[in-house]
This record gives structure tokens, sequence and C-alpha cells, in this order.
């Protein structure tokens, strides 16, 4: 009876072939959280170089965005997650990011931060921190921020926190190479 069930196991998944198949490919994977309207979706097309393919999170209608990246020689599955403001969960949508990050633990958490309200967003990077989960702290939007007058030294950030920082603007692309140096960096320390 085996034998006959072998015959419709998938050799392949989202994220390559499955353990059955020839070789077992799957892919490293980056999180990308944060508040809404930060710029997430943008961040994720940036990785992924394509838009965003959107399907519901099971059982839920809350939507998840997941995609494929190349960030150097390495190949990671991108995952757009709903907007959230803290891991302890109010909304439907910050329980599912909240359940990505803990249940699908993923290699890197790029939080994406709106450098403008840089305090009001730092909270969730230091539970992320806390919870001992890998991340990069993304300061996007850095331009409207110097246009305001803000000097933001993120050299500073990594120091006390402990963790990259890097500065973006993802609608234009400033800063996306350096985050892909320190994305490269974190996975080739941490293998």
């Amino acid at each position: 009876m085996k034998n006959i069930f072998a015959k419709f196991k998938p050799t392949h998944t989202c994220c390559g072939e499955s353990k059955e198949g020839k070789r077992d490919t799957v892919l490293r994977k980056i999180a990308i959280v944060g508040s809404p309207n930060v710029g997430k979706s943008v961040m994720f097309n940036r990785l992924t170089g394509s838009y965003v393919t959107v399907s519901n999170y099971p059982g839920t209608t809350v939507e998840v965005s997941r995609g494929k990246g190349r960030v150097g020689e390495k190949e990671f599955e991108v995952v757009d997650t709903p907007g959230m403001y803290s891991l302890s969960p109010i909304t439907e949508e910050e329980r599912i990011s909240r359940t990505i990050l803990l249940d699908e633990k993923p290699q890197l958490i790029l939080h994406i931060v709106d450098a403008k309200n840089l305090e009001r967003m730092l909270p969730l990077t230091l539970q992320l921190i806390e919870a001992g989960l890998p991340v990069i702290l993304v300061l996007n939007i850095i331009d409207e921020a110097e246009h305001i007058g803000m000097k933001i030294n993120t050299q500073q950030i990594e120091k006390e926190f402990k963790i990259p920082v890097v500065a973006t603007v993802s609608t234009t692309g400033r800063g996306i190479d350096v985050l892909k140096g320190r994305i490269e960096e974190y996975v080739r320390t941490e293998a």
C-alpha cells in the first residue's frame, strides 16, 4: 500500500525539490516585518525582482506575499508579512505575522521602519531582539527623515542594539545594495 501512495508524493515544493526528490534544496527564508505603510511591499519587490504574489494565509482572509530572491550566490524565499506593531498580537494580521516568525523560523528578519518615526517603531525591534530572532533593522524612507533635518547615526544604533542597521529608500533603490551586502554577510557568518 505504501508503494502505491508513494507515487503520489510531490517531488517539488514552493521552495525547491522535497526530501523525496533528487535533491533537498529548501530555500532559506527572509521575513519582512514592520508596521503598515513603511515600504515593506516595495522592499519585497526590490528583493524578489517581481511584483507581489499574494495568497491568503491558510484559514484566514489575511494576505501574505511570498516570492524568491537572490542575494549574492544564495537564493531565498522572501515573505512579506502583514503589518504588525508588536509581537503581542491584537489583530488577526499581527497574529499571522507572529505565527510566521515563530513557526516558520526564518533565517533572517528584516524589520522595516519609517526612519521619520524611529522612536515609535523601535519597540518592535527590541521585542524581536529579546525573542532571540535574527534581525536586521532597515531604516527606510531615510530621504524624508533627512529632508526634515533628522540626523540618524546608524553605527550608534547598531552598536547599542548589537544588530546590523541599514538606511534605505526602497522606492529609489538607495541603500539596497548595502542591505544585500549585509544579508550576505549575515548568512555567511551564521552558516
